[in-house]
């Protein structure tokens, strides 16, 4: 089985090299340039980019200014092997925040697996940075699982790419305070480096730009986000009126409270899961290729033993059928056409899914243990206070005394 494994994912590797060092992905190209305009402010956001604006913040733009002045070909295969490297340091943290073990076959076999997902692939294909910020990300929430503060991996996903600061709430409210202070404080430091290095830059992005999708084509059918599907029915963003805040607002609510409550409970992999999903749910853009959360969710799904909902996502994001609709702004794009429609949006409804499954899930196990708490009497509120207090410092987990055990239940010392 070894031979095979490896040599998919040595078959990938090669693809993925040949493919980088020849075809010139758009994004990256429009990232190597923001590299290069941001060193003179302004054209950042005034000019265009082989056609396209550049829509991310000044912080992103100037991390890539030292891969600016790489040959355009190498910064290409770096950028791409780079990728993939975060991809299976990702994987690793994620199966062991499963309560998995891990190996190098099953590092490698997962790893080419994740590959063939569009996401992934989309974000190599593209030359996207959405696998490094998932690494960035899920360094900190491994850290904070283990009871360590973190933070800084959370606050420079968000400068670069603003919905990544969705874990800044999810940190405070899972009273992880000091680790959502220290992704704040990253944040607006990174912030305070655009400020410095473009000033005339800063404030236009911070005034005017960061919320504007009018630069990105949000109708594009890779959007996948609850904004986008409404406007392809509508048939126009005119027909979206203000009242739409409310829905991204109650479904980041929704999938906030169920991270949360997962989160207490010690099961960090679902709560960084529904946190992913629930920030594609709230940003107005969610492209394709931002969909990489389907990497924690299947994971959650195979330990809960959902083995063929797992499987049926599996194909779902492999294949990604919305790809094969009409999205060339043809009037099938616009409007309700039934199935179609919902081909057509099959990322969304599959988060929709998700979070609403989670959420069911986390409610059903704060009722379960608020039952326990309330037959077991004061001694039993106690212990689960207790058991509360060794989870958010992490030592039970490190002195092998109790804690949180794979899958997420609480393991108390006999007494």
């Amino acid at each position: 089985m070894a031979p095979v494994v490896y040599g998919v994912l040595g078959l990938e590797l090669a693809a993925v090299i040949g493919f980088a060092a020849t075809y010139n992905a758009l994004d990256f190209r429009i990232y190597m340039w923001g590299g290069q305009a941001v060193l003179h402010d302004t054209r950042l956001y005034l000019d265009l980019a082989y056609g396209h604006w550049f829509t991310y913040s000044p912080f992103a733009a100037i991390v890539f200014v030292p891969i600016a002045a790489l040959p355009l070909a190498v910064a290409r295969v770096l950028w791409d092997l780079a990728s993939v490297a975060a991809l299976a340091y990702s994987l690793v943290l994620i199966l062991k925040l499963a309560g998995w073990r891990t190996s190098r076959i099953t590092v490698a076999g997962v790893t080419a697996a994740a590959i063939a997902l569009d996401p992934v692939y989309q974000t190599l294909f593209l030359g996207q940075i959405n696998l490094i910020l998932l690494a960035l990300i899920l360094t900190d929430v491994w850290r904070v699982s283990r009871g360590r503060n973190a933070g800084l991996g959370v606050g420079i996903a968000a400068a670069i790419k603003l919905t990544p600061a969705i874990f800044i709430v999810f940190f405070l409210l899972a009273r992880r305070t000091k680790s959502a202070f220290i992704a704040a404080g990253a944040f607006i430091g990174c912030g305070l480096i655009g400020f410095i290095i473009a000033p005339g830059a800063s404030k236009l992005y911070w005034e005017h730009l960061f919320y504007d999708t009018k630069r990105v084509g949000a109708p594009y059918i890779s959007n996948q986000s609850p904004y986008a599907a409404a406007i392809r029915i509508a048939g126009s963003a005119s027909h979206i009126g203000p009242w739409w805040v409310v829905i991204p607002l109650a479904l980041g609510v929704t999938g906030l409270a169920a991270a949360v409550l997962l989160a207490r409970r010690g099961d960090w992999l679902s709560a960084t899961a529904v946190t992913g999903t629930a920030g594609l749910m709230i940003s107005p853009i969610s492209w394709a290729h931002h969909w990489v959360w389907i990497l924690p969710a299947l994971v959650v799904l195979v330990r809960a033993g959902h083995r063929v909902a797992a499987g049926l996502g599996y194909l779902l994001f492999a294949v990604a059928p919305f790809w094969y609709t009409p999205h060339s702004a043809g009037p099938r794009e616009y409007g309700w056409h039934w199935l179609l429609t919902l081909v057509a949006n099959c990322y969304l409804i599959a988060g929709l899914a998700f979070l609403a499954y989670m959420a069911w899930e986390a409610w059903l196990g704060a009722q379960h243990s608020q039952g326990q708490a309330e037959d077991l009497g004061p001694a039993g509120r106690v212990q689960g206070a207790a058991a509360e207090f060794e989870r958010g410092q992490g030592g039970a987990l490190d002195r092998g005394e109790g804690g949180v055990g794979d899958g997420g239940a609480v393991r108390t010392r006999p007494s």
